[in-house]
């Protein structure tokens, strides 16, 4: 017995075959628009995290040429300093930059990493802090806390605090 295929079934065949495919390429392209998205996004913010990291390193440049002015434009007016020993306010971290009881001479920093969370953002640097300290000279490792905050669109330094490391 032959069979015969209609010609009826072969065009709904092709047209089953067809609706499948252009489904199938609506959702491939609504996946890599989502993608690409998700790459933009992903990265603004490695750019919004580079822009902070190097907004740190500025940071360790104006300290060791005591740049006070530009400090001061960066600090927080309620930021908080904490060194080994001594917790200071952003008036006491000025006057001791700009009177170089502790002069920062070289800063080598060995890692970074940024967190940021809404309009607050926290940097790691794991640092080698070359400073003039009451005449003395001290090489220490620290790892150093920054905290930054988002006012009127800009970072200020909300935080700064020094961790010495047991190992250099």
């Amino acid at each position: 017995m032959k069979t015969l295929i209609q010609p009826k079934l072969i065009r709904s065949t092709l047209v089953t075959i067809m609706m499948l495919t252009v489904i199938v390429f609506v959702q491939m392209t609504a996946l890599s628009q989502s993608s690409a998205g998700h790459a933009a996004k992903k990265q603004s913010s490695n750019s919004g995290e580079q822009d902070l990291i190097n907004l740190s390193k500025e940071k360790w440049r104006w300290m060791s040429e005591r740049k006070v002015e530009s400090l001061d434009a960066l600090f927080h007016d309620k930021a908080v300093f904490v060194h080994m020993g001594a917790n200071m306010t952003k008036t006491q971290e000025l006057e001791v930059i700009k009177s170089g009881s502790i002069q920062y001479k070289t800063v080598e920093i060995q890692e970074s990493s940024v967190r940021i969370i809404d309009k607050t953002a926290v940097v790691l640097n794991k640092i080698r802090l070359v400073a003039v300290v009451g005449g003395n000279e001290v090489i220490n490792p620290f790892m150093v806390t920054e905290v930054y905050v988002q006012q009127s669109g800009a970072w200020k330094l909300a935080s700064l605090s020094f961790t010495r490391l047991l190992t250099q």
